[in-house]
């Protein structure tokens, strides 16, 4: 691991928020938002002055007391999403666009929690790089309050960036408090976790008795695709693919399966861990380089309660607004608009291959704390292939089990479930019940008040 970049991020960013913010990224109010008592800030972090290449981040401090709350950094996967557009205004952020208003999100995490979203790495939303040779070679390698106790959290691709990040934050030295990491439906271990979507799907009623034991004899999800990463799609796994496509259908979003699809817009291309497989991109994988794919979050039908409706293209449109690019003080650098998912980068999707669980151990044997969570009705990382890692690393650290596997409960109902290992809490994992791939944008209650057990050093 080549940590030159990153360091040089983390010293930037504890320049910026170590000492004190500039009072020229502060946000005196975005279009449409409501009146709160926090402040905004928004801005860019410059990483490599040479290259021209800076971080767009969007900080929003703590709804009561900041002074007293912890810094967490959140990071979106993808590989090549945003931070903002799906971490801050879909997810867990202050506020949800609607129309042309913003409303507010009552389980927004500033409410415990001083939040810094990083778009990253450059390329990624307004972030960029004015030597787009840059855009050519992304690897993970690249991405990217002083006396505050630091948290870094992520979802997804983030079990890339997280634990890589709080390992070079281990080994810089830097006089930074960093407590904990927590990842939600991280992809950890390539074999285990794709793996896990097959048996998934089929233990959902998604997929036939007869197309699961083809995917166990014949072409597994992993195999479909390494084979089109590398470009080199065999006939049996193309017929595979073919075959669990047509029996998933388009109707089903496999980031949260159980809810309705937004029918206003089937257009949009799914992420790029799920673009991999059960689309027709996977024969296309094989004819040209694979490109980061924009990702399509769930969007689901006023049927399926309180989640809103094809909240994206909200986002979207609320993002592409002049006057929300001005109060940000965000600029469009070699893009004509902003995307959730960068249209730029090529990502180096070999990087996949590489199992960041090693990494987690050798974070859990140094004594950081880390949490595990998987919203129950991912079919993309399932919790399947989660909960395996996580009990397979606690095994080989030799913890023991200090919280069997059993329900956690929030208002008196059943949250999730939660099982921990090691006398200090070194190691736990958690189920968010009915969660989508992107936890607290489908069960923000829940996700808040496991995040709060979380900051607070306990199971919830």
């Amino acid at each position: 691991m080549e940590g030159i970049g990153l360091i040089m991020l983390l010293i930037q960013i504890w320049l910026k928020f170590g000492e004190c913010l500039n009072d020229g990224d502060l946000i005196k109010s975005l279009p449409g938002q409501p009146i709160v008592s926090f402040q905004q800030f928004g801005g860019y972090i410059t990483i490599d002055e040479l290259q021209n290449r800076s971080l767009f981040y969007y900080f929003v401090e703590a709804q009561t007391d900041p002074n007293s709350k912890p810094l967490v950094l959140w990071l979106n996967g993808g590989p090549g999403c945003s931070s903002l557009g799906a971490g801050a205004l879909v997810e867990n952020g202050p506020f949800r666009p609607k129309g042309d208003v913003l409303i507010l999100n009552e389980f927004s995490w500033n409410n415990v929690a001083n939040i810094l979203y990083l778009e990253s790495p450059a390329g990624v939303g307004f972030s960029f790089s004015k030597n787009t040779t840059f855009y050519d070679t992304v690897n993970d390698k690249i991405t990217e309050y002083k006396d505050r106790e630091f948290y870094i959290t992520g979802e997804s691709y983030g079990g890339h960036y997280v634990p890589q990040l709080a390992t070079l934050l281990l080994q810089s030295k830097l006089n930074i408090k960093l407590n904990a990491i927590a990842i939600g439906n991280p992809l950890l271990e390539f074999n285990t976790d794709f793996n896990s979507r097959g048996k998934y799907l089929w233990s959902h009623g998604v997929i036939s008795e007869s197309t699961f034991q083809l995917l166990n004899s014949v072409c597994s999800i992993s195999q479909m695709i390494r084979e089109a990463i590398n470009r080199n799609i065999s006939d049996a796994c193309l017929r595979i693919n073919n075959l669990v496509s047509q029996e998933i259908s388009k109707f089903i979003n496999l980031y949260s399966i159980n809810l309705d699809v937004c029918l206003s817009d089937q257009s949009q291309p799914a992420g790029t861990l799920h673009s991999l497989t059960f689309t027709k991109q996977l024969g296309d994988q094989s004819k040209s380089n694979a490109k980061s794919t924009p990702t399509s979050l769930p969007q689901y039908s006023e049927d399926a309660g309180k989640v809103d409706v094809c909240i994206l293209n909200e986002v979207n449109a609320y993002l592409n607004r002049v006057d929300v690019q001005e109060a940000l003080h965000a600029n469009l650098v070699g893009v004509s608009s902003w995307t959730l998912c960068s249209s730029i980068l090529n990502y180096d999707l070999s990087n996949l291959f590489i199992p960041t669980i090693r990494t987690v151990a050798s974070l859990v044997r140094s004594g950081l704390r880390i949490l595990i969570y998987s919203g129950d009705e991912d079919a993309v990382i399932p919790l399947l292939g989660s909960r395996t890692l996580v009990n397979k690393l606690a095994k080989a650290l030799r913890l023991n089990n200090t919280l069997p596997y059993s329900p956690w409960f929030h208002n008196e109902q059943v949250g999730g479930w939660v099982e921990a290992f090691g006398d200090k809490n070194n190691v736990s994992f958690a189920t968010i019940r009915g969660a989508a791939h992107q936890a607290p944008y489908t069960s923000p209650a829940t996700s808040l008040a496991l995040f709060t057990a979380f900051l607070e050093g306990r199971n919830p």
